[in-house]
This record gives C-alpha cells, sequence and structure tokens, in this order.
C-alpha cells in the first residue's frame, strides 16, 4: 500500500458506534444495564451479572475464549455495532493467568527484571488497541474503588476504576469518554431523602471521569435517553 499525505481534515464523529466508553462505579448501580443501550450491543461476558437483562452476550470466561469472540467480531459477518466488555476488571485477570500459563509461572512477577508484568501489559494492550481499531463501539465496564494518593503536602482519596494501574492506564487512554457511575443523596417535597443515580463526566479531583469528545455536561441521569440526548444535542461543542 502506497502512504499518501492527507489533503482534508477528519471530522468529529458523532456517532455512539464510533466512540470507545469506560463505565464505571459501584456494584448494582445500573452500570450494565445502561451499557445494553448502546447500539446493538454484544456482551462478551466475563462475570455472571446479566441474568437479568435480555441482551446479546458470549460467555468468555479464560483469555482463549475472549480471544475467539474478539476474532468472529473482526470477521465483521454480523450487526452487532457496539462490544461490551463486561467486566473489564475479569478481563483483565484472564489475560494475566492466560500469559503466567504460557510461561509456566504462577504470577506475573515471577518472571525477573519486570517481564512477566510486561508481557500482560503487552498483551492487554494489544488485544484492547485491536478492538477499540475495528468499526464498531467499545464499552468497558468496571467497578470503582477508593484509592488514597499521597502528595508532597498531603493526601486525599479518588475514586477509581478498580483494574489494577497496568491495565487501568492502557484503557484510559484508548477510551473517548470515562463515565463514573454515582449517587447522589437529596431531599424530596416531603422532607424524605431520595437517592438520584448521576454520571458524572468531567476531570475532578475525588474521582476519575473525563470526556474527549467535549459533547457531555458534567453530570446527567444514569439514563441512556438522558445520555444519547445530551451527546447528540446539535448544541454539544466538541473539545479542541
Amino acid at each position: 500500500m502506497t502512504l499518501t499525505l492527507p489533503t482534508t481534515r477528519s471530522k468529529p464523529s458523532v456517532d455512539l458506534s464510533t466512540k470507545t466508553t469506560l463505565i464505571y462505579g459501584p456494584p448494582k448501580i445500573g452500570k450494565s444495564t445502561f451499557a445494553s443501550r448502546f447500539p446493538s450491543a454484544l456482551f462478551f461476558e466475563c462475570e455472571p451479572g446479566l441474568n437479568e437483562l435480555e441482551v446479546f452476550k458470549m460467555p468468555t470466561y479464560t483469555w482463549p475464549d475472549f480471544l475467539a469472540a474478539c476474532k468472529l467480531i473482526a470477521a465483521g459477518n454480523h450487526d452487532f455495532k457496539t462490544i461490551v466488555i463486561d467486566t473489564a476488571d475479569n478481563a483483565f485477570k484472564y489475560c494475566s493467568e492466560f500469559i503466567c500459563g504460557k510461561h509456566n509461572i504462577e504470577y506475573e512477577g515471577d518472571l525477573g527484571h519486570g517481564k512477566g508484568w510486561a508481557l500482560v501489559k503487552n498483551e492487554w494492550h494489544r488485544v484492547l488497541t485491536r478492538l477499540a481499531s475495528l468499526p464498531y463501539g467499545l464499552v468497558l465496564i468496571s467497578h470503582a474503588v477508593d484509592k488514597t494518593i499521597e502528595t508532597r503536602t498531603g493526601e486525599y482519596t479518588k475514586t477509581q476504576p478498580s483494574l489494577p494501574d497496568r491495565a487501568r492506564h492502557v484503557v484510559l487512554g484508548l477510551v473517548d469518554m470515562i463515565l463514573y457511575c454515582d449517587t447522589v443523596p437529596r431531599k424530596d417535597a416531603g422532607g424524605n431523602t431520595v437517592v438520584d443515580r448521576i454520571i458524572r463526566t468531567k476531570p475532578h479531583p475525588t474521582y476519575e471521569a473525563g470526556d474527549r469528545t467535549g459533547r457531555l455536561p458534567d453530570s446527567l441521569p444514569l439514563n441512556f435517553d438522558a445520555f444519547a440526548k445530551a451527546f447528540a444535542s446539535p448544541s454539544s461543542k466538541p473539545s479542541k
């Protein structure tokens, strides 16, 4: 193939089925239900929890099964538009177990000079990058964990996806949106406490979030229709 220099600028896409998204939050808040509303979604089921949802799913409880599912998707003989990895935490665990088994070790650190860690990270990066490059949307689901961040002036707590750091950094570098599912208590008209489920989309010192598209407000209800409307709003302007 002969390469040529471009003559026109690329245009930002407003199609969710072209985006890579990380959704994370506490258990049972509705992450999988939310992800199931993405266009023509197919779940790579890496842990139990989808029995109450009517979705298309493939059991991927080992890394070879995960790779086989990726191969089927890449072949293109299907109508799916979005791949949902539920959860990315378990998918990475299977990746680590596979690499360790391949090299006859029990733990990544058993190979000297950080080689085991590098082999797992490289395999994780290779497969996720390939998935993200396919002409489909990619959604990764993770749990949330509070992590203590130490600085020169003190420490603070930050809510992050529960992926190990080496896996999380790969994911954060790939995704277009980091959606943190959170709960906010409030008082209703009768003085009763009501808990609203929301999505946080912008970076903050106390939680991980982000929106490379620049199309989303700081927060919105944890409701796919509200999310899709905000994303597609003509008034939304992508970040430069």
